[in-house]
């Protein structure tokens, strides 16, 4: 990624406002650090009825304003939040609203692949929309067509950009390092790291046998017998899939594994059935804050890398009205 020095004189929408939601507290302080301003106050207050109630502290009118909140658990309290925000922000007359969600919720109801089902994914985005978001910023959807679900414009930014460039560093300490992808669904995505790292690419089959969150991991489609093995995902949600995953790269001969992944959702048990298992290290990013004692039960082995500047570099771009691509060279 290649940055740029801000010029006081090339912003369109007037000032950055950055508004931080209760998730995503510590992100959103890293983002306005970089930036080098600070987070706007505003007063959200819970009610005994579960009702919340948003204060500004100030007037945003006319102003660029950007609303950090990751909509990760507790899911229907953090997407209150954001939605009630970017409407306050909205009925106070912000020049620019953009929501920037690093992980989106009900991401995975992104299409009808059954009778008599929703697709909430475009009912989050179209509640988003009709909050008052003119733009959104979010990190590795579930399933790119979501993209499509909105009417507004935005920024998908990828992990990946903050996870290969520490996987290459590690690179000289593996032995005959190999690519695995936990499932075919996410083929496309361990292409594109096997690619860049210049390594090898396998793939495990896996196949869902209900409706709940029960997968069934199968086989690996490549050769691992005395490879270490990189293991991505975009997700870890209860650690099913990836523990079942692990234990299938070890019984196909793999040496060390690492596991990586953008969004530590880790609900229930996942961090104790994950930290059991025999991983060398496991990569993730902040989109998902974990606390310090959860992080703790890796014993060491885990490694949290920031998006702090990513966000605060595309952010920037945004105000300004610069390209976002060109930082990816795209």
């Amino acid at each position: 990624m290649s940055f740029v020095k801000s010029s006081p004189h090339s912003m369109t929408y007037g000032n950055i406002r950055l508004f931080a939601g209760t998730a995503s507290m510590e992100l959103a302080q890293e983002v306005a650090d970089i930036l080098g301003i600070g987070l706007c106050g505003r007063d959200i207050i819970e009610f005994t009825n579960e009702n919340l109630f948003v204060k500004l502290h100030a007037s945003v009118r006319g102003q660029d304003c950007y609303v950090i909140q990751t909509t990760s658990s507790p899911v229907h309290r953090n997407l209150m939040e954001l939605l009630i925000l970017i409407q306050t922000l909205r009925l106070d007359s912000a020049g620019r609203i953009t929501a920037v969600f690093p992980y989106m919720c009900y991401g995975r109801s992104d299409r009808k692949d059954q009778p008599r089902v929703p697709i909430t994914a475009k009912l989050v985005t179209d509640m988003i929309e009709i909050a008052g978001a003119d733009r959104y910023m979010t990190m590795d959807l579930h399933a790119e067509q979501i993209q499509g679900f909105f009417s507004i414009p935005g920024d998908v930014l990828s992990g990946y950009h903050i996870l290969k460039p520490y996987l290459a560093s590690k690179l000289p300490e593996m032995q005959n390092p190999v690519v695995l992808t936990v499932d075919l669904g996410f083929a496309k995505g361990g292409r594109r790291y096997a690619q860049s790292l210049n390594l090898p690419l396998n793939f495990i089959e896996k196949r869902r046998i209900d409706n709940k969150e029960n997968t069934e991991a199968m086989a690996v489609i490549g050769d691992i017998n005395g490879h270490d093995v990189i293991l991505v995902d975009d997700e870890i949600d209860t650690g099913g899939s990836m523990a079942q995953a692990i234990q299938v790269a070890k019984l196909n001969g793999a040496r060390d594994v690492y596991v990586a992944f953008v969004h530590p959702l880790l609900t229930k048990n996942a961090i104790e059935r994950l930290a059991a298992e025999p991983v060398k290290e496991f990569i993730t990013t902040n989109t998902v804050p974990i606390p310090k004692d959860r992080q703790a039960l890796f014993g060491g082995r885990l490694t949290v890398l920031t998006i702090g500047p990513l966000l605060a570099e595309v952010i920037k771009r945004a105000n300004e009205g610069t390209s976002v691509g060109a930082m990816f060279n795209e």
